[in-house]
């Protein structure tokens, strides 16, 4: 059996030679992952670098202000329902030197009362935290006065929190939605040399990406990771007439499928039973050999657990995956 991996590797060898690199700049950001015109065209095995939206005075902004949108949506050539669309991610370049996380009451939290969990404690008191990135030695630099250290350095792992196709059906959802369409499930190893894999709902997918975040720890506790804003690379590819019910990815380490939903019993669930079918349809594993495989060599990665639906990254180490023929 053609693996994902496999077609979308013999799709690009053989669209290769005629691939375009699409120098995009966005006019707008959207906050909605839905079906409407696309900002371009493209064709498999074409690759767009595109910054992520921003204006004067955004959330990205010290003080903050609103939330600047997602970039697209991409119209991929040929995509159809029931395809894979497959995303290679090459490169994520932060393009400034701050990123801001913040705590606001009534907003996003796993740890307080927040705009969904109604409690009768109050909210945290409103905080915004800059951070100074130093992308000379990748490092992210905060100032902690009420603390003993006073200063704290973390590394930067920058990642894209949102990657999307326009959902079934007439669905719209709000940036702040993960789902089987993608969106924002902030999974820290969407990252540069990662390939997301998507379900395709309409006709050219309609891609849409956005949300970098310099680092992020998992389960987006607080809310935000470092928010910021960046350069993304990416090549399209298409795995046609292969339907997959829940995002992919893939890395140089692990297979993973993303689950969203709540309570996060049921996002830990969906990865985990979606990545044992994978495993059985693609790999060869008995489904309850593969059961027992993924409980002893498996590992689980938590995306967010803030968002409107929360999201679990299932991974399965490639070291453990039987060669292809």
């Amino acid at each position: 059996m053609k693996t994902l991996a496999l077609a979308a590797v013999i799709g690009l060898a053989a669209g290769t030679a005629s691939a375009d690199v699409h120098q995009f700049t966005p006019k707008a950001g959207v906050q909605t992952f839905a079906v409407r015109p696309p900002v371009l065209k493209v064709r498999p095995g074409d690759t767009i670098v595109s910054p992520t939206f921003s204006l004067p005075g955004d959330y990205y902004e010290r003080d903050g202000g609103a939330w600047p949108g997602e970039v697209g949506p991409f119209h991929v050539e040929g995509a159809a329902p029931g395809d894979t669309l497959v995303v290679r991610i090459l490169k994520v370049e932060l393009n400034r030197d701050t990123a801001v996380s913040a705590i606001r009451p009534g907003g996003l939290s796993a740890l307080a009362t927040d705009g969904r969990l109604r409690l009768l404690n109050d909210p945290l008191p409103s905080r915004r935290f800059v951070w100074q990135l130093d992308r000379k030695r990748n490092v992210g630099i905060l100032g902690l006065p009420g603390s003993a250290s006073k200063r704290i350095e973390i590394p930067l792992a920058p990642m894209v929190g949102r990657v999307a196709v326009a959902p079934a059906g007439e669905e719209a959802f709000g940036g702040l939605w993960p789902g089987a369409f993608g969106g924002n499930m902030d999974v820290p190893d969407v990252r540069e040399g990662a390939t997301v894999f998507l379900p395709v709902f309409h006709e050219g997918a309609l891609f849409y990406f956005g949300d970098i975040h310099a680092a992020q720890g998992d389960g987006e506790v607080c809310g935000s990771g470092l928010e910021t804003t960046g350069v993304v690379t990416m090549q399209f590819e298409l795995v046609k007439g292969k339907r997959i019910a829940w995002p992919r990815i893939e890395d140089a380490t692990h297979i993973m499928v993303a689950g969203s939903a709540r309570p996060l019993i049921d996002a830990f669930r969906i990865a985990h039973v979606e990545l044992i079918d994978w495993l059985a349809a693609e790999y060869g594993f008995d489904r309850i050999e593969a059961y027992q495989v993924v409980s002893q060599a498996g590992t689980a990665r938590i995306g967010n657990v803030v968002d409107p639906l929360y999201t679990v990254a299932a991974k399965f180490p490639k070291a453990l995956l039987p060669q292809r023929k």
